[in-house]
């Protein structure tokens, strides 16, 4: 039984509740007899009966009470029908009581949805013209689409590895699947937001992190479907290489600081090459007119998603089947095999040899190197796969640039 300042205090919480929607809902009154039945007052009462009810009664007495406030509602809903035929005030009464009778359980979480509900209540002017006006019909089926690849499906899809050498896992795969929808919506929203001048390089900056290669075929889509936003999807497919590099390092030296002093040149000349080439079409889209607006479409395509997957599924097949020829003694073509899907964990699984003083920092280098190029490959592919000849023209170079800036850097390290 709790004391009595807690039970004051989570009383206040459920009497808060009320007050904070209630204040909302009485501003959206009007006055007069054609004005809503409830007001500040009706949801103050409404809360505190709330939390009385589960004090006194628990969950039975609390029912009855939910139940008597809905039969006043509709009381009060009969009589107003005619000049606002909406629902929402009489729906947000009897959230109110039973948020009041869960604030003597968890007055924390009760008032933080009570709050959200005053928020959503208030913002219902541009919640509408958001919905109505903002948001085309095929970016709320994609959102629909999202919601059931990532709530219902995912869940649903078995997490053990299958197939010949067990390589695949199906609920990885399908994590790629949304992944890559995920990088194509923000895409989608950097370049509502910003244009797709700046939108997309700077998505495909910050979305690199997550995953280049599902940067790169997103972008790929986006290029193919629409020529004119070529160059701005070619600079953030690029730039993703940067985030790459970025991340390549911070995982090397958390894993072992003497394979990254040994890398650090090569980490420089990639990331350098990677930033140039990249900066380079950023800046031709400022100069040479991509328009600030597009067409509104699709937030994402499920069918470029999917085939990816189905790209990452091979990939994978293909590492399984090289390390089950050459066994776990081929370093460099573990590290080379394990690349095609994942430079990072290719050079996790080498740093940690030289941590463990199983292989020298200076014997990391190399198998370090060929995951970055074969990850480099499957970038091409991807490339080709999903933005056509005319993207692959423009990513390829870049990709070979940042490759070539690896290996000049770690020869020119053995010079020193």
């Amino acid at each position: 039984m709790p004391g009595v300042y807690d039970l004051a205090y989570r009383f206040a919480a459920s009497l808060g509740i009320g007050l904070l929607i209630g204040a909302e809902r009485e501003r959206r009154k009007g006055e007069g007899p054609a004005r809503s039945p409830a007001g500040i007052r009706t949801f103050m009462i409404a809360s505190l009966s709330g939390g009385v009810s589960f004090a006194l009664g628990g969950m039975p007495l609390l029912a009855i009470t939910f139940l008597g406030v809905a039969g006043l509602c509709a009381i009060g809903y009969m009589r107003t029908e005619e000049q606002d035929p909406g629902l929402t005030t009489e729906t947000a009464l009897l959230l109110t009581v039973l948020l009041g009778g869960f604030a003597l359980k968890e007055p924390v979480i009760a008032s933080a949805l009570a709050v959200t509900v005053a928020i959503a209540l208030m913002a219902r002017t541009r919640i509408h013209h958001f919905i109505r006006d903002v948001l085309s019909e095929e970016e709320l089926t994609d959102a629909l689409i999202f919601g059931a690849a990532a709530l219902v499906v995912l869940p649903l899809v078995p997490d053990r590895f299958v197939g010949p050498f067990s390589a695949t896992n199906p609920r990885t795969i399908w994590k790629v699947v949304i992944l890559i929808m995920s990088i194509s919506a923000g895409g989608h929203i950097a370049v509502r937001l910003l244009g797709p001048r700046f939108g997309l390089p700077l998505a495909g900056l910050a979305s690199g992190f997550v995953s280049s290669v599902a940067t790169i075929a997103s972008m790929g889509a986006r290029a193919r479907k629409d020529p004119l936003v070529s160059r701005p999807a070619v600079a953030g497919a690029v730039l993703s290489t940067v985030a790459t590099v970025i991340q390549l390092a911070v995982v090397l030296a958390a894993t072992s600081w003497p394979a990254f002093s040994v890398l650090k040149i090569s980490l420089v000349g990639a990331g350098l090459a990677a930033i140039i080439y990249g900066a380079l079409f950023t800046f031709r889209n400022i100069r040479q007119g991509v328009p600030d607006s597009m067409q509104v479409g699709r937030v994402f395509s499920l069918k470029t998603a999917l085939i990816f997957a189905g790209t990452i599924a091979l990939v994978q097949f293909a590492s399984a089947a090289l390390d089950a020829e050459f066994g776990r003694a081929g370093v460099i073509a573990a590290a080379a095999a394990a690349g095609f899907a994942d430079t990072h964990s290719a050079a996790v699984s080498v740093a940690s040899l030289v941590a463990s003083g199983k292989l020298s920092a200076q014997e990391s280098a190399l198998p370090i190197l060929a995951g970055l190029t074969t990850n480099t490959a499957t970038k091409m592919v991807v490339g080709i796969s999903s933005g056509g000849r005319r993207f692959a023209l423009q990513i390829i170079p870049g990709q070979i640039l940042v490759v070539l800036g690896a290996w000049f850097g770690a020869i020119s390290s053995l010079f020193r």
